[in-house]
């Protein structure tokens, strides 16, 4: 059944909006198609904010209080939350996203909110400022996130205000960027946390390691199974049409295309993606006998 919400996000945006960015460690690019084009990075966020909570809380610390195991579950499911004992089970899906954005450093809201905006631009390599009708739109609607919160505050799963971690997170998800930006955020994580562009060291490769195994599990929710046994490369989608995959040491490939799989995945974008790992060799599962030709 399709997400109300996941369709709604990108009214304004025009279904035929296709972008693709390919960045690589060195910081060499390729794009082609509506490269300029801006959106709200949305869930795309997740992995790069449980990023800056691993590097300040340690990554096992992390792993104890968010979890990382995959749902199995849409996004924004509540029966994941009640259904098992670890209450958020991973960054990548809402409930433990905004588990996620109470850890972030920061004695009130704005501390955290400018912790996470900075960290964001680090890894994008330029200032990124929230598209205010995005955030205007969602605060008005995110009484489901909301309820999130407070399930999660019930359980002692949540380490800040509800209501507090609920805004940061809408306003971590309305934060504007081109698939270039994310193009270089993936090719960050790809290069063990330095970016590529301007060479600033965002975080460790200890923390790159762990985030990328959680994008690769859980990064495209429900079928995040069928994602790695077609592609074969971590990657995170986002409900406006992003979506970022990670070849570490190889660099990183971001596309953009508005329209989207009942999952909240971009079509095109999966697809896109799907093509260029298979003739770029970006696969990690792919190997070749010691002996003779390949099967």
């Amino acid at each position: 059944m399709p997400h109300a919400f996941a369709h709604r996000v990108d009214r304004r945006a025009s279904p035929d909006l296709f972008g693709i960015a390919v960045v690589g460690p060195r910081g060499r690019s390729f794009e082609i198609g509506d490269v300029g084009a801006g959106f709200s990075i949305q869930s795309v966020s997740k992995p790069f904010v449980f990023a800056l909570v691993c590097d300040t809380l340690g990554y096992e610390e992390a792993r104890v209080r968010l979890g990382v195991n995959s749902t199995g579950f849409p996004f924004d499911s509540l029966m994941a939350v009640e259904l098992n004992d670890q209450r958020t089970m991973n960054p990548l899906v809402n409930a433990g996203a905004i588990a996620t954005t109470s850890l972030v450093p920061g004695a009130t809201a704005e501390e955290k909110w400018e912790a996470v905006r900075q960290r964001l631009s680090a890894f994008a390599g330029r200032e990124l400022v929230v598209d205010e009708e995005v955030y205007a739109s969602e605060s008005a609607t995110n009484l489901r996130n909301q309820g999130i919160a407070h399930l999660l505050r019930s359980y002692e799963r949540l380490y800040s205000d509800p209501d507090e971690a609920t805004d940061v997170y809408t306003r971590q998800c309305s934060l504007g960027v081109t698939v270039h930006d994310l193009a270089v955020m993936a090719a960050t994580l790809a290069n063990g946390g330095v970016n590529p562009i301007t060479h600033e060291t965002v975080i460790g490769p200890g923390v790159c390691r762990r985030v990328l195994a959680v994008m690769a599990s859980a990064g495209l929710y429900e079928l995040s199974g069928d994602w790695l046994y077609q592609v074969g490369v971590p990657g995170k989608s986002g409900v406006s049409g992003g979506i970022v995959t990670v070849a570490p040491g190889k660099g990183g490939l971001a596309t953009y295309s508005p329209p989207l799989d009942d999952a909240g995945n971009s079509v095109r974008g999966q697809l896109a993606t799907k093509y260029l790992a298979e003739r770029l060799g970006l696969n990690l599962f792919a190997s070749l006998p010691a002996d003779g030709p390949p099967a």
